[in-house]
Protein backbone atom coordinates (compact mmCIF):
# COMPACT_ATOMS: atom_id res chain seq x y z
CA UNK A 1 0.00 0.00 0.00
CA UNK A 2 2.26 2.83 -1.38
CA UNK A 3 2.49 6.31 -0.37
CA UNK A 4 4.95 8.79 -1.73
CA UNK A 5 6.16 12.07 -1.47
CA UNK A 6 7.16 13.49 -4.70
CA UNK A 7 9.19 17.01 -4.17
CA UNK A 8 8.42 20.65 -4.90
CA UNK A 9 10.19 20.73 -8.83
CA UNK A 10 9.13 22.02 -12.32
CA UNK A 11 6.67 19.80 -14.18
CA UNK A 12 8.86 18.50 -16.88
CA UNK A 13 8.05 14.93 -18.06
CA UNK A 14 6.75 12.74 -14.86
CA UNK A 15 6.99 13.28 -11.41
CA UNK A 16 5.05 10.59 -10.40
CA UNK A 17 7.49 8.07 -8.23
CA UNK A 18 8.76 4.92 -10.21
CA UNK A 19 6.52 2.17 -8.57
CA UNK A 20 3.47 3.88 -10.57
CA UNK A 21 5.39 4.69 -14.18
CA UNK A 22 5.26 2.09 -16.61
CA UNK A 23 2.63 -0.42 -15.47
CA UNK A 24 0.65 -2.08 -17.41
CA UNK A 25 -3.05 -1.55 -17.56
CA UNK A 26 -4.52 -4.30 -15.53
CA UNK A 27 -8.12 -5.30 -13.99
CA UNK A 28 -8.73 -2.15 -12.29
CA UNK A 29 -11.52 -3.99 -10.19
CA UNK A 30 -8.86 -5.78 -8.64
CA UNK A 31 -6.99 -4.33 -5.66
CA UNK A 32 -3.68 -5.79 -5.79
CA UNK A 33 -0.92 -4.48 -2.50
CA UNK A 34 1.87 -2.30 -4.37
CA UNK A 35 5.05 -2.24 -2.47
CA UNK A 36 5.81 -1.54 0.78
CA UNK A 37 5.93 2.22 1.73
CA UNK A 38 9.40 3.74 0.87
CA UNK A 39 10.52 5.08 4.29
CA UNK A 40 13.10 7.42 3.29
CA UNK A 41 10.46 9.18 1.95
CA UNK A 42 7.25 8.68 3.72
CA UNK A 43 7.65 7.86 7.02
CA UNK A 44 7.13 10.38 9.91
CA UNK A 45 8.48 11.06 13.53
CA UNK A 46 6.34 11.36 16.05
CA UNK A 47 7.68 15.13 16.63
CA UNK A 48 6.70 15.72 12.64
CA UNK A 49 3.27 14.07 13.60
CA UNK A 50 2.72 17.13 16.47
CA UNK A 51 4.02 19.44 15.00
CA UNK A 52 2.02 19.50 11.73
CA UNK A 53 -1.09 18.15 13.82
CA UNK A 54 -0.73 22.27 15.27
CA UNK A 55 -1.73 23.78 12.37
CA UNK A 56 -4.79 25.10 11.92
CA UNK A 57 -5.32 24.86 8.68
CA UNK A 58 -5.68 20.81 8.47
CA UNK A 59 -8.02 20.99 11.60
CA UNK A 60 -10.41 18.23 9.59
CA UNK A 61 -7.22 16.11 9.56
CA UNK A 62 -6.57 16.52 13.08
CA UNK A 63 -9.59 15.92 14.10
CA UNK A 64 -10.11 12.76 12.08
CA UNK A 65 -7.08 11.29 13.61
CA UNK A 66 -7.56 12.13 17.12
CA UNK A 67 -10.84 9.99 16.79
CA UNK A 68 -9.17 7.14 14.85
CA UNK A 69 -6.06 7.49 17.94
CA UNK A 70 -7.96 5.96 20.58
CA UNK A 71 -8.22 2.70 18.89
CA UNK A 72 -5.53 0.25 18.46
CA UNK A 73 -4.02 -0.47 15.26
CA UNK A 74 -4.31 -4.07 14.82
CA UNK A 75 -8.17 -3.36 15.48
CA UNK A 76 -8.84 -0.71 13.50
CA UNK A 77 -10.73 -1.01 10.43
CA UNK A 78 -8.86 -1.14 7.30
CA UNK A 79 -10.43 1.67 4.88
CA UNK A 80 -9.38 1.82 1.69
CA UNK A 81 -8.49 5.39 0.51
CA UNK A 82 -10.59 4.89 -2.72
CA UNK A 83 -13.73 4.84 -0.62
CA UNK A 84 -13.54 8.04 0.29
CA UNK A 85 -12.07 10.42 -2.18
CA UNK A 86 -13.77 11.90 -4.92
CA UNK A 87 -13.19 10.37 -8.51
CA UNK A 88 -13.27 13.90 -9.93
CA UNK A 89 -10.49 14.47 -11.70
CA UNK A 90 -9.52 17.73 -13.71
CA UNK A 91 -5.82 17.80 -15.49
CA UNK A 92 -4.43 20.90 -17.27
CA UNK A 93 -1.49 20.99 -19.60
CA UNK A 94 1.76 22.27 -18.05
CA UNK A 95 1.96 24.94 -20.64
CA UNK A 96 -0.95 26.26 -20.11
CA UNK A 97 -1.03 29.82 -17.96
CA UNK A 98 -2.07 30.14 -14.50
CA UNK A 99 -4.80 32.36 -15.71
CA UNK A 100 -6.07 29.20 -17.24
CA UNK A 101 -5.55 27.22 -14.43
CA UNK A 102 -7.78 29.46 -12.12
CA UNK A 103 -10.50 29.69 -14.75
CA UNK A 104 -11.00 26.42 -15.41
CA UNK A 105 -10.83 25.38 -11.78
CA UNK A 106 -13.71 27.87 -11.89
CA UNK A 107 -15.45 26.28 -14.73
CA UNK A 108 -15.42 22.75 -13.12
CA UNK A 109 -15.58 23.84 -9.62
CA UNK A 110 -12.73 22.48 -7.91
CA UNK A 111 -9.78 23.18 -5.67
CA UNK A 112 -6.99 21.12 -7.25
CA UNK A 113 -5.98 20.44 -10.99
CA UNK A 114 -3.33 17.68 -12.04
CA UNK A 115 -0.82 18.63 -14.00
CA UNK A 116 0.27 16.86 -16.53
CA UNK A 117 3.61 17.15 -19.09
CA UNK A 118 3.53 15.00 -22.34
CA UNK A 119 0.82 13.21 -21.47
CA UNK A 120 2.39 12.18 -17.84
CA UNK A 121 1.49 13.55 -14.31
CA UNK A 122 3.74 16.25 -13.58
CA UNK A 123 1.74 17.86 -10.43
CA UNK A 124 -0.66 18.80 -7.84
CA UNK A 125 -1.90 22.29 -7.47
CA UNK A 126 -4.82 23.71 -5.43
CA UNK A 127 -6.26 27.17 -5.95
CA UNK A 128 -4.76 28.69 -2.32
CA UNK A 129 -1.35 27.77 -3.98
CA UNK A 130 -1.85 29.56 -6.52
CA UNK A 131 -3.20 32.52 -4.98
CA UNK A 132 -0.36 32.42 -2.72
CA UNK A 133 2.17 32.13 -6.01
CA UNK A 134 0.56 35.08 -7.52
CA UNK A 135 0.35 37.41 -4.00
CA UNK A 136 4.44 36.16 -3.86
CA UNK A 137 5.45 36.94 -7.43
CA UNK A 138 5.22 39.93 -9.76
CA UNK A 139 4.29 37.77 -12.94
CA UNK A 140 1.79 38.03 -15.35
CA UNK A 141 -0.88 35.12 -14.55
CA UNK A 142 -1.33 35.42 -18.39
CA UNK A 143 1.73 34.94 -19.72
CA UNK A 144 3.26 32.96 -16.80
CA UNK A 145 2.89 28.69 -17.30
CA UNK A 146 3.31 26.67 -15.30
CA UNK A 147 5.74 24.69 -16.79
CA UNK A 148 7.99 27.86 -15.62
CA UNK A 149 7.16 27.64 -12.05
CA UNK A 150 8.19 25.20 -9.57
CA UNK A 151 5.44 23.51 -8.02
CA UNK A 152 4.71 21.94 -4.88
CA UNK A 153 5.36 18.38 -3.34
CA UNK A 154 2.54 16.53 -3.59
CA UNK A 155 1.34 13.16 -2.23
CA UNK A 156 0.54 9.59 -4.39
CA UNK A 157 -1.19 6.45 -3.01
CA UNK A 158 -2.16 3.64 -4.46
CA UNK A 159 -6.64 3.05 -4.59
CA UNK A 160 -5.96 0.33 -1.93
CA UNK A 161 -3.78 2.73 0.53
CA UNK A 162 -5.25 2.59 4.28
CA UNK A 163 -6.91 5.87 4.82
CA UNK A 164 -6.28 5.86 8.16
CA UNK A 165 -2.02 5.92 7.54
CA UNK A 166 -2.51 8.63 4.46
CA UNK A 167 -4.13 10.78 7.28
CA UNK A 168 -0.90 10.52 9.43
CA UNK A 169 1.51 11.23 6.36
CA UNK A 170 -0.93 14.22 4.86
CA UNK A 171 -0.90 15.89 8.45
CA UNK A 172 3.63 15.19 8.45
CA UNK A 173 3.53 16.62 5.40
CA UNK A 174 1.14 19.58 6.03
CA UNK A 175 -0.98 18.73 2.60
CA UNK A 176 -4.16 18.76 2.65
CA UNK A 177 -4.69 16.43 -0.48
CA UNK A 178 -3.32 12.96 -2.13
CA UNK A 179 -3.56 12.21 -5.93
CA UNK A 180 -4.73 8.33 -5.78
CA UNK A 181 -2.71 6.55 -8.97
CA UNK A 182 -3.75 3.29 -10.01
CA UNK A 183 -1.57 0.72 -11.19
CA UNK A 184 -1.16 1.84 -14.62
CA UNK A 185 -0.21 5.07 -13.44
CA UNK A 186 -3.59 7.09 -14.19
CA UNK A 187 -5.23 9.35 -11.60
CA UNK A 188 -8.49 7.85 -10.29
CA UNK A 189 -9.38 10.16 -7.63
CA UNK A 190 -7.95 12.80 -5.02
CA UNK A 191 -8.80 12.91 -1.11
CA UNK A 192 -8.98 16.15 0.49
CA UNK A 193 -8.96 16.88 4.26
CA UNK A 194 -12.67 17.91 3.44
CA UNK A 195 -12.73 14.07 2.65
CA UNK A 196 -11.53 13.16 5.93
CA UNK A 197 -14.49 15.83 7.69
CA UNK A 198 -16.95 13.94 5.79
CA UNK A 199 -15.53 10.81 7.27
CA UNK A 200 -15.22 12.26 10.92
CA UNK A 201 -18.38 13.51 10.87
CA UNK A 202 -20.03 10.68 9.94
CA UNK A 203 -18.39 8.51 12.26
CA UNK A 204 -19.54 10.84 15.27
CA UNK A 205 -22.99 10.50 14.02
CA UNK A 206 -22.90 6.85 13.66
CA UNK A 207 -22.08 7.03 17.63
CA UNK A 208 -24.24 9.23 18.27
CA UNK A 209 -27.09 6.50 16.77
CA UNK A 210 -25.52 4.16 18.98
Amino acid sequence: MSIHVSEPGRPIGTRLPEVFRARRVGDVGELEESEAINVKHSDTTDAEFQQAAQSGGYRALEQYGAAASGERKEQRPYLPVSKISTPVVVSLEAESSIAQAMEIMDERDVKHLVITAEGFVAGLVELRWLLEWLHTNKGSPFETTLSTVELPAFLTASPETDAHQLARLMLAHQLNAALIIRPDGIPSGIVTSTDYLRLYADAGRQQEDV
